[in-house]
C-alpha cells in the first residue's frame, strides 16, 4: 500500500521489489480497497498488525456466541487413544458447548496447536502401539581401576510413542549381547510389551536393512517372538521415521549426560545408577507445553495398554551354522560336539548360550550339551557314534586295565603289556579287546590261566592267547620256569654229584 500510493509503483515493479507473484499483490490491494483503506499513511487505529489483520481478512460467516475454547492439551492426550478422532472430540465438546466453534475452526486451532508444542504430537501414536529405540551419538568414558584404561559406554534409549515415557541404559558395546540386554531392560522398566519396536538399521540387530523385506538377526527374531511383538526397521539414513526416539535421545544427552560430564566412573554398574537417578527425574518432570510429566501420561494412557511380559525373560542365544564332520561332530567355538552320524556331511544350525549347545536339523532339535569353558577338546554323546565305534567310545588304557582286573591279576598284567609294548597305547587297544572278548567263549577261569600261560613263556599276544585256548594248554601242567629250571646236558653233574 505504501509503494503503491507514496511512490506509484505498478502492481508488477512491486511483486519484483517484494519478491511477491503480482497475483499476491493485487489480491492484498483489493482487499484493502473493499475495507476502505484506499489510502496512504493509513488512518489513526487501523496501522497495527492485530487491526490491519482482523479488516483484511475478517472471518466470513455467523460468529460463534460461546467463545469457550476446547482444553488442547486434554483433546491431544485423548487423540491417543485408540478409535478416538477429531469428529468425535468435536462433538463432545459442541455437546457440552452448543453454541461454541464450528467443525473447521476446532480442527485449524487443533492443527496449530500440534504446531507448537513437542513434536509428541506431530505423530500420532497410539497408546501401546510402539516402542522407539537408538543409541545416542554421545558417549560416556568409563575408567579400569586396574589397568587404567579408558573405554567409552555407549547410552541405549528408548521411548514409548505415546507418553514419551523414557527409557536409558549404559553398556560397554554396541555388540548384540549388549543390544539385547537393552532391549529386555526396557521392556521390563516399562512393564509391558508395546505392539512394535522400531529401530535403527544396527548390524547386531538388522541382517540386510531392505525397506520391504528387511532381514532381522536369528536371535533379535528370537527376542520378538518370545515378547510377541513386531520389530519394524526404519529406512536407511531416514531419521524421521524414529522421531520419536531422535528427540528422546536429544533430551538424554541434554538432561543426563551432560551432567555426568565431570563425574568419574570406574564401572558401567555404578554409571547406570547415576543415570537411573536422572532418569526418574527426567520422567517426572512436567513438560512446559503439555503441562504434565512423562510419567502421569504413561501411568494413564500407555501403561493399560501395554500387553503383559511373559513369565520368563528371554534367555540369550546366538545362532550359527556348522557342517558335520566326517567322525559326526561339529566345531563351535573352538571346540568339537557330537551329533548324530546320520548327519555326516549336513549342514546344521547352532543355538549357543551361557550354558547349553543346542543343535537342529530342518527345525528339529537332534543334540543338547553342555558349552565347554575352554577352547579345544571334544564332547561325544555315546549314542551318536555308530554301533562299530560305541565299544571305543570313552576307552582309556586305565578303562582297559580296570575291565581285564575283573578277570584276573594275569589279565590285566597282559593287558597292560599288550599296550605298554607299542608306541603308543591306542595301537595296543583292538589286541586287548580281542583277548578280553575270548571271555565269552571261554570263561574266565579259562583265560586267567591262558593269560598265565602266556606271560610265562613270554608270547604276549592275542594270538597266542586264543592258540593256548583252543589247543587247551591253559589246562596242562605248567611249563618249567626258564630261569629256574635246570637243563638236562651230559656236561651237568646235577645235584646227586656231590653226596
Amino acid at each position: 500500500m505504501r509503494l503503491t500510493h507514496e511512490q506509484g509503483l505498478s502492481v508488477r515493479e512491486i511483486g519484483l521489489r517484494l519478491k511477491l507473484s503480482k497475483t499476491t499483490v493485487a489480491t492484498y490491494l483489493h482487499r484493502a480497497r473493499e475495507a476502505g483503506l484506499n489510502c496512504w499513511p493509513l488512518p489513526s487505529g487501523r496501522d497495527d498488525d492485530a487491526t490491519l489483520k482482523q479488516v483484511l481478512f475478517q472471518r466470513v460467516g455467523r460468529p460463534p456466541r460461546d467463545l469457550t475454547e476446547p482444553d488442547w492439551p486434554k483433546m491431544a492426550a485423548e487423540m491417543k487413544r485408540k478409535g478416538v478422532t477429531l469428529v468425535l472430540l468435536w462433538e463432545e465438546y459442541r455437546t457440552a458447548h452448543p453454541d461454541g466453534y464450528g467443525y473447521t475452526w476446532f480442527c485449524e486451532r487443533y492443527r496449530e496447536f500440534e504446531n507448537r508444542i513437542s513434536p509428541r504430537y506431530r505423530n500420532r501414536h497410539k497408546a501401546g502401539a510402539v516402542m522407539q529405540t537408538d543409541y545416542a551419538g554421545h558417549t560416556i568414558p568409563v575408567i579400569d581401576p586396574g589397568t587404567g584404561t579408558e573405554h567409552r559406554a555407549q547410552i541405549f534409549v528408548a521411548v514409548l510413542g505415546a507418553s514419551n515415557y523414557t527409557f536409558a541404559w549404559a553398556s560397554l558395546s554396541q555388540k548384540l549381547p549388549d543390544w539385547i540386554e537393552a532391549q529386555v531392560r526396557a521392556l521390563k522398566f516399562f512393564g509391558g510389551v508395546p505392539k512394535a519396536i522400531v529401530c535403527d538399521n544396527l548390524k547386531a540387530a538388522v541382517a540386510q536393512p531392505l525397506w520391504f523385506e528387511p532381514s532381522l538377526t536369528k536371535t533379535f527374531s528370537d527376542m520378538a517372538t518370545h515378547y510377541d511383538t513386531t520389530v519394524l526397521p526404519t529406512r536407511p539414513r531416514k531419521p524421521r521415521d524414529k522421531g520419536k526416539v531422535e528427540g528422546a535421545v536429544l533430551i538424554v544427552e541434554r538432561w543426563i549426560l551432560a551432567r555426568l560430564r565431570n563425574r568419574p566412573f570406574f564401572s558401567i554398574e555404578a554409571l547406570n545408577v547415576a543415570i537411573a537417578e536422572l532418569l526418574d527425574d527426567l520422567n517426572a518432570r512436567t513438560m512446559r507445553r503439555v503441562g504434565r510429566s512423562r510419567r502421569e501420561l504413561f501411568e494413564e494412557i500407555e501403561c493399560p495398554a501395554l500387553s503383559s511380559l511373559p513369565d520368563t525373560p528371554f534367555e540369550y542365544a546366538e545362532w550359527k551354522h556348522a557342517k558335520v564332520h566326517p567322525d559326526y561332530h561339529i566345531e563351535v567355538l573352538h571346540a568339537f560336539y557330537s551329533v548324530p552320524h546320520r548327519l555326516i556331511g549336513r549342514q546344521v544350525d547352532v543355538r549357543l548360550t551361557h550354558r547349553m549347545i543346542e543343535i537342529f536339523y530342518n527345525h528339529e532339535r537332534v543334540a543338547v550339551h553342555h558349552r565347554r569353558g575352554q577352547r579345544g577338546g571334544h564332547t561325544t554323546v555315546k549314542e551318536h557314534m555308530p554301533k562299530a565305534h560305541q565299544r571305543y567310545g570313552g576307552m582309556t588304557p586305565e578303562s582297559l586295565n580296570t575291565r581285564a582286573a575283573r578277570t584276573g591279576y594275569h589279565a590285566a598284567a597282559l593287558v597292560e603289556r599288550l599296550m605298554r609294548d607299542r608306541p603308543h597305547p591306542e595301537q595296543g587297544y583292538r589286541s586287548a579287546l580281542g583277548v578280553l572278548g575270548l571271555q565269552r567263549q571261554f570263561g574266565a577261569d579259562r583265560l586267567e590261566a591262558a593269560c598265565e600261560r602266556a606271560l610265562t613263556v613270554g608270547t604276549v599276544s592275542y594270538v597266542s592267547v586264543r592258540s593256548i585256548l583252543i589247543t587247551g594248554l591253559d589246562r596242562a601242567p605248567s611249563p618249567p620256569d626258564p630261569v629256574t629250571a635246570t637243563p638236562v646236558h651230559d656236561n651237568i653233574r646235577g645235584p646227586g654229584y656231590y653226596q
